[in-house]
């Protein structure tokens, strides 16, 4: 676009002279290439990692300041790093305008409180606003700390304070929060991650073995087939959407978009077909039956790598909707029947030769077998043709040399039955031998810079870092403890890698606690917080409700507008005594009790709630690592320090955390041992660097090590450099086993810059480092047959060469176990196989089955109409009282983002605001036609629950459907916008969306509810 800069600021109203516009492309090529080398003359270059999606693309931060002691530098300049071997030196519009976000009108400079009932903030000093917050923390604590439970037993818990933790902090910060929250007992303890992604995990490491992307994002170029589905990429990744664009040009590869919406990634597909919300389940099992149906299987993967003979027991079954052991009154399944007929050895029967009627085969086709074409298009709304045509596509993968690569992301993690539809994802992917292999996998896209970082660590209610669980109140022993989650091996000489649990949390637990941790004490195990039941978000808000929650911290999230359900998050945390908000900018949750008109009508009198907002750092003013969607830990630099009084996230915790513990070596108080033994020995404990606390998450040894023939492997003091290194008798010390690697005695790895791509096939392993031991596709061992050859010579991951297993990446495998000792994939599981039948690991099955949303357009379920909802999904009393019904509320809403804005941040930023400024829904033309709605015209949108109004953008992106015989509409609504911002004031979407979580995750279902439309 060829324009002159007078015109620019025409069209933009002017005012935007801080901006990066250049980056955009829409000032003059002459003009830009003749301010290029002044622009950048005497400026400091910094490598750093937007901060929004999980890309994780490249930035160039240019700063302006001459290194003198007193003088602050000033970022003036933000532009794509062309070396970075995924984005290429692209930045979409969000990455584009960052610089606006780091100069931000509403970034918080100074510490602020605001008293019950007060109308205003006023600005306090650092020091009264962490001497008061630790006072009130010491003062709940020492009220409601529980130290045993009923039974006698060590629980040191505290349930009356919580912490919610960033999605886009550095891992060392994430660290720092965990053993902050965790040393007192806290086990309301989550990160963004429950509400994004959480039914990603809950579905593939059941699957699989571990609960991430499989695959990679320069990887999906080699890919024959794309299916996306449960996510627009094109949307919200859209560099990394250029990966599908190289597939498809360089490849021929057919791209496939399934998307109630015909959105920005269908506009560039080969083939889109539309369907209902909160109905991929169905569609996704119609694939498998398909694939059943039609031979479409590739047999030998299937056989040798998949438990698909394994014999299911007897105690198994699935009848009219529901699996063996339901309870109606707990309404949860007793999952003890979910499991495999043993021998007198204790491995699984098999039968290689699938006849037996209940190995995994047969019960498998017998359950897909209901999901006929004709009964996918009655539930989903897709045309039988359309469906047909697409399994077809996916059915050219069986064979050795094709492969499909699945993308997916909230799309199908924000619905009750989320991690169902992930688990028949997972399945399709077996089925056509596509896990292990290049351009294949399940590519969970994720949504937050370092929500994957956050997760590894730990950071949710009972979980521990590198996906260890946290022990519940009836492992009251660690022999116990571990004797429950260290699983038995199933099949005989699997590699079964949580065999290891022992050396993976002896060492954590010595990582956290140091020299008090003895084998004496067992490690310190009484001193960690032991759960009753688990304390997500959604329980967090009941609990606050009720009025069982005094104290909630926190960090870089904004659960006002990320809750399900506004008006009850608004209910919830007007309850409180005491909220502490550490974050960059203003956002809706610090300012829930001011009123905003309709946007949020409250009374301040009545909110007696005492609010702290602490100015943090953002992306650019700090170091450390983020583990974007590849599960790639990429190290960033300071560009600038922190605008006026702001401190970074781990001074701040450091701060507190100091203060309280000081006050207990004074003063006493409840269960002081769990919080004065916690490691905090730092350089500077105040305010830890980011480099220490990532040796810390390396691991080091704290004793000679040696290996099983005596030779020293490592002295003491030595950074690990693989998590086979670690010892369950106290001489190693690693806070996350999966990021050992990650920080060598050869340096930080996470900052390694080498991009060559040598095979050409984008395996670029020398760029940062990726978990587990820098492999770049998981259970890779799978991608080579049961001769070790690989499946697909023209791209050759892995093979055996006679003595070891070698190639482009780190063997998922022992590199010395040869294929005749059939030894699984998937190293993980303790059969060695993926999981067509998932046993006992999900809360709602073993195999996906469809139900519909808990707000139904159709009340019923074609399948099984006695059992129309999920038996099991998490749904509280008072919640269940404000669902809507189709009477009411005929149309299906769903939300989803959109270019230019991510998620509640760039409406902050001036140059997103310019681009999306106001807020609106979309609905399709038939529809509008009905209601008399023009484009343009201001709509209010109501559920159960409240109300929004926004503009109406009449489209026909939105396809009325025929849903088990009846019409049914769909209204998109964009989920960005709030009365805090540059952006016009709008109303948080989440208004509308119901209290309703997946039974695993208990991710909530942000993607189908029911809703009405009206002109105003």
């Amino acid at each position: 676009m060829q324009i002159n800069r007078r015109s620019f600021f025409k069209i933009c109203a002017g005012g935007m002279a801080g901006t990066s516009l250049a980056v955009l492309g829409f000032t003059p090529t002459l003009a830009q290439a003749s301010l290029r080398e002044y622009k950048l003359l005497r400026s400091k270059e910094t490598r750093n990692n937007c901060t929004y999606c999980s890309v994780g693309c490249g930035m160039l931060l240019y700063s302006l300041g001459d290194g003198a002691k007193n003088a602050r530098s000033t970022i003036y300049h933000i532009e794509g790093d062309p070396d970075h071997p995924v984005s290429r030196g692209s930045l979409c519009p969000k990455g584009a305008g960052v610089l606006d976000y780091i100069h931000s009108e509403q970034r918080l400079k100074y510490p602020e409180y605001r008293a019950p009932g007060s109308d205003r903030w006023q600005r306090i000093s650092w020091e009264e606003a962490f001497t008061r917050i630790a006072r009130l923390m010491k003062t709940d604590r020492d009220a409601n700390f529980e130290v045993k439970n009923a039974a006698g037993t060590t629980v040191n818990r505290w349930l009356t304070t919580g912490m919610l933790c960033s999605s886009a902090a550095s891992n060392e910060t994430g660290l720092l929060d965990y053993k902050f929250a965790r040393s007192m007992g806290m086990l309301a303890l989550e990160n963004q991650a429950r509400l994004c992604h959480g039914s990603t995990v809950a579905a593939l490491a059941p699957s699989f073995g571990r609960g991430a992307m499989t695959n990679n994002w320069t990887d999906i170029k080699n890919a024959n087939v794309i299916l996306i589905m449960g996510g627009n990429p094109a949307e919200a990744h859209p560099v990394g959407f250029k990966w599908v664009i190289e597939a498809k040009t360089h490849n021929n590869a057919k791209v496939i978009v399934v998307d109630p919406r015909f959105n920005r990634s269908a506009a560039v597909a080969d083939i889109y077909a539309p369907l209902r919300a909160g109905s991929d389940a169905a569609f996704l099992m119609g694939v498998v039956n398909y694939l059943l149906e039609h031979n479409q299987v590739q047999h030998e993967y299937v056989k040798a790598y998949t438990n698909a003979a394994l014999i299911v027991s007897e105690g198994y079954g699935f009848q009219d909707g529901l699996f063996s052991g339901y309870d109606e009154t707990s309404r949860q399944y007793d999952k003890s029947g979910w499991h495999y007929e043993l021998d007198a050895s204790g491995n699984a029967r098999r039968d290689d030769t699938l006849s037996h009627p209940r190995c995994v085969w047969n019960l498998l086709k017998a359950h897909a077998s209901r999901y006929t074409p004709k009964l996918v298009s009655r539930i989903c709304g897709t045309a039988t043709e359309d469906f047909l045509t697409i399994c077809q596509q996916l059915a050219t993968t069986c064979v050795p040399d094709r492969t499909a690569s699945v993308l997916y992301a909230l799309g199908w993690t924000h619905h009750s039955n989320g991690s169902q539809i992930i688990r028949a994802a997972a399945m399709v992917q077996l089925l056509l031998g596509n896990i292990g292999m290049m351009g294949g996998g399940i590519n969970a896209l994720r949504g937050h810079s370092n929500v994957q970082g956050y997760t590894d660590l730990g950071l949710l209610s009972q979980s521990l870092p590198g996906y260890l669980t946290l022990p519940s109140e009836k492992q009251t022993t660690l022999e116990n403890y571990l004797e429950q989650t260290t699983p038995a091996m199933l099949l005989p000489g699997q590699v079964n890698y949580w065999k290891n649990t022992a050396s993976f949390f002896v060492s954590l637990m010595k990582s956290f606690y140091g020299d008090k941790a003895q084998k004496e004490n067992s490690w310190g195990f009484d001193w960690l917080p032991k759960w009753d039941k688990g304390y997500d978000c959604l329980t967090q808000a009941e609990m606050m409700v009720q009025g069982k929650l005094n104290g909630y911290l926190i960090q870089g999230f904004n659960p006002l507008a990320a809750f399900p359900d506004k008006n009850k998050a608004f209910r919830a945390f007007s309850t409180l005594k005491y909220m502490v908000v550490i974050d960059p900018l203003s956002t809706e949750t610090s300012n829930f009790w001011q009123n905003h008109g309709e946007f949020n009508d409250v009374d301040p009198k009545t909110i007696q709630t005492e609010v702290f907002r602490l100015p943090s750092s953002c992306f650019a003013e700090e170091d450390g690592s983020i583990a974007n969607s590849s599960r790639c830990l990429q190290w960033h630099w300071t560009a600038a320090s922190p605008p006026g009084e702001a401190l970074h996230d781990g001074e701040i915790l450091g701060n507190i955390f100091l203060r309280l513990r000081e006050l207990y070596r004074q003063e006493g108080g409840v269960a002081a041992e769990p919080l004065l033994a916690m490691n905090w020995d730092y350089t500077n404990p105040w305010s830890p660097s980011p480099e220490e606390v990532a040796r810390e998450s390396n691991g080091k040894a704290l004793a000679d090590i040696v290996d099983e023939n005596g030779r020293l492997v490592l002295k003491k003091g030595q950074q690990l450099s693989s998590f086979s290194q670690l010892r369950d008798d106290g001489t190693t010390a690693c806070a996350c086993w999966i990021y050992s690697g990650s920080w060598t005695e050869a340096g930080n790895q996470m900052a390694r810059r080498d991009n060559a791509d040598p095979s050409g096939l984008g395996a670029i392993n020398d760029w940062a480092w990726a978990w587990p031991l820098n492999r770049r596709i998981l259970y890779n061992r799978a991608s080579a047959d049961t001769q070790g050859k690989a499946w697909d010579p023209q791209r050759k991951l892995i093979e055996w060469n006679g003595r070891r297993w070698e190639g482009l990446d780190i063997p998922d495998y022992p590199v010395t176990t040869p294929p005749d000792q059939n030894v699984g994939p998937f190293i993980m599981l303790p059969d060695g196989m993926g999981h067509l039948f998932a046993l006992d690991k999900l809360s709602d099955g073993p195999f996906p089955e469809h139900y519909e949303p808990l707000e139904s357009p159709t009340g019923t379920n074609p399948l099984h109409p006695a059992v129309v909802y999920s038996p099991v999904a998490r749904l509280f009393k008072r919640d269940a009282a404000a669902l809507g019904k189709a009477e009411r509320f005929p149309y299906v809403a769903t939300t989803y983002s959109i270019t230019e804005l991510f998620r509640h941040w760039t409406k902050h930023a001036r140059l997103n605001a310019i681009a999306q400024p106001e807020q609106f829904v979309e609905i399709g033309a038939e529809l509008a036609e009905a209601k008399g709605i023009k484009a343009g015209e201001t709509v209010k949108v109501s559920s159960q629950r409240g109300f929004i109004k926004a503009k109406a953008v009449v489209t026909k992106r939105l396809q009325r459907l025929v849903i088990d015989g009846r019409q049914v509409d769909t209204i998109g609504i964009p989920c960005h916008w709030g009365f805090e911002g540059t952006a016009k004031k709008g109303f948080l979407a989440n208004t509308l969306t119901p209290s309703v979580g997946d039974a695993n995750s208990q991710t909530p279902e942000y993607k189908a509810f029911l809703v009405n439309v009206e002109k105003i």
